[in-house]
């Protein structure tokens, strides 16, 4: 019966429905809260019967909106990585909703914005068809800039003006290399299964590949066009911050990948370049992550970072040429953008926490935090050992996955490739991440306190809440990565062939090498 319901409608129109009733004047937290948690509670089922299922077709919807061109508001959950990602979305809005310390009067902007963002994840993550997938995301932008611009702290409207017209040109470069993908297709369906069922000519991919790779590069802060990244999150209200770190910059990468069968043979040429470009984002932007003295700033440094994990896994994936030659690269990137979105985005709502109770960031100004506050203190250790990739939390097992899938293949009879070059150079950046954070953790929380630590209080139940929400997520992918692996062992019926390859060999195999691991 469940199968049979339109429930990925209902799972956008949940918070769309709150959003008018907090317009419209009703409790802003409250509607915001119940529509939050029966989103969580929608995916969390959804995301238990596709497992059992694995049908691309639970819970679907389709409306056609155009016939000429044909563009169809269609729902669905085609593959396991929609199914991680709308369960990050939900889980983090409902953190981020718990979360908030809004300021007074401004209830609705701030519940409506969180909500707006929030339906746009959701529904660029649950789109089959390539016109909404991409609106849906567009849509997610607009409060973001608003919140940055009205509502934030420091160069707020610096930061708002950087992170518009940086994302503003990823867009236009993105829909560019979308329309000359449709054009050269033939394609008279915007479906993501039309798409992919129509060969592109290879002449014809290495343009498009490249416009693909600037513009969804950009709104995933791929070096060099990752300078609105830092100053945005470090200016952002705290639930935006956990939001777009969080989620929806996994809009781009998601993309690469649901994209990838169409230009594989196009992205070979940019194989290079990428793998320079994803070392930069581990190294130039680690060693920055270093020099910062806000811990939001470092914070904000430090999600632009561990970008270039993502990327690496992406680049094994060309290298391969199939995700059947290597069925570990999807997975792993999966797996560490999930454990990177809910661990950032407890950084985010500890550091908003701190800032409360001390009334600064400034790291020096700070210093034995944890005699007062212990429960904050474990808390913030707990996300810390998490970003650094600790063994037993979800990071951990998304890194181990991800240069596990860098090295698939190689032999040591062989010399060694630029991925795995490039693999081994990006180990040293778990050094540079072990030094920022720890660092971090001991000006913070150790030694003597000063003034303003002395008679800080600790977090109330009310406070530990959300923190506690994406720690439980943390450690039950830390402990047990099949909970999520094992969704790609049920994929049946996908229409990517990208992730049909990697659906049954992909599980076991990625789960047993990160067991060993350990």
């Amino acid at each position: 019966m469940f199968d049979q319901l339109p429930f990925l409608l209902i799972l956008l129109a949940l918070p769309l429905v709150a959003l008018v009733g907090i317009i419209a004047g009703g409790p802003a937290k409250s509607l915001a809260l119940i529509a939050s948690l029966g989103s969580f509670g929608i995916a969390l089922i959804s995301a238990i019967v596709w497992q059992q299922q694995g049908d691309s077709s639970l819970g679907a919807f389709e409306y056609q909106v155009l016939s000429k061109p044909e563009i169809t508001l269609a729902l669905g959950l085609p593959d396991a990585m929609s199914v991680i990602l709308v369960l990050l979305t939900t889980i983090v809005t409902l953190a981020a909703i718990m979360a908030s310390r809004c300021p007074e009067g401004r209830e609705r902007l701030w519940f409506s914005s969180i909500l707006l963002i929030s339906v746009g994840a959701l529904g660029a993550f649950l789109s089959t068809d390539l016109f909404f997938f991409y609106a849906f995301h567009e849509l997610a932008l607009i409060p973001t800039f608003l919140m940055i611009g009205m509502l934030g702290k420091g160069d707020r409207k610096e930061a708002a003006w950087k992170i518009t017209l940086y994302l503003a040109f990823g867009s236009i470069v993105l829909l560019a290399g979308l329309l000359w993908l449709v054009g050269a297709s033939g394609s008279s369906s915007l479906l993501f299964s039309e798409l992919l069922a129509s060969p592109i000519d290879p002449a014809a991919q290495k343009g498009i590949a490249a416009l693909l790779l600037i513009g969804f590069g950009t709104l995933v802060s791929l070096f060099p066009f990752h300078s609105w990244a830092a100053p945005a999150y470090a200016s952002a209200p705290t639930p935006i911050a956990m939001l777009h770190a969080g989620v929806l910059k996994k809009f781009g990468l998601y993309g690469l990948f649901r994209l990838y069968p169409m230009v594989s043979e196009g992205l070979k040429p940019w194989l290079t370049l990428l793998i320079i470009l994803l070392l930069a984002n581990i190294l130039w932007v680690g060693f920055v992550t270093l020099n910062q003295k806000r811990l939001d700033g470092m914070l904000a440094n430090s999600s632009v970072m561990h970008m270039g994990y993502i990327f690496l896994a992406f680049a094994a994936l060309i290298a391969a040429e199939s995700t059947i030659a290597n069925p570990l690269a999807l997975p792993a990137a999966t797996l560490l953008m999930f454990g990177h979105g809910i661990s950032i985005a407890l950084l985010f709502a500890l550091s908003d926490q701190i800032e409360g109770k001390t009334g600064t960031l400034t790291m020096a100004n700070l210093g034995g935090l944890g005699k007062s506050t212990p429960a904050l203190c474990f808390l913030f250790g707990l996300a810390g050992m998490a970003s650094i990739g600790l063994p037993g939390l979800a990071n951990f097992a998304g890194e181990a996955a991800v240069f596990l899938s860098g090295f698939k293949n190689w032999t040591y009879t062989e010399p060694l490739g630029p991925v795995q070059i490039a693999t081994i150079i990006a180990i040293f950046g778990v050094v540079i991440s072990a030094i920022y954070m720890l660092r971090a953790i001991r000006q913070i929380f150790q030694g003597s306190p000063v003034s303003i630590t002395e008679n800080v209080a600790d977090l109330t139940l009310k406070e530990k809440a959300p923190a506690l929400l994406l720690s439980l997520a943390l450690l039950a992918v830390g402990i047990y990565p099949n909970l999520l692996l094992q969704l790609f062992q049920r994929q049946t019926v996908q229409p990517s062939p990208v992730l049909v390859e990697s659906a049954s060999p992909a599980t076991s195999e990625t789960a047993l090498l990160i067991n060993e691991s350990r």
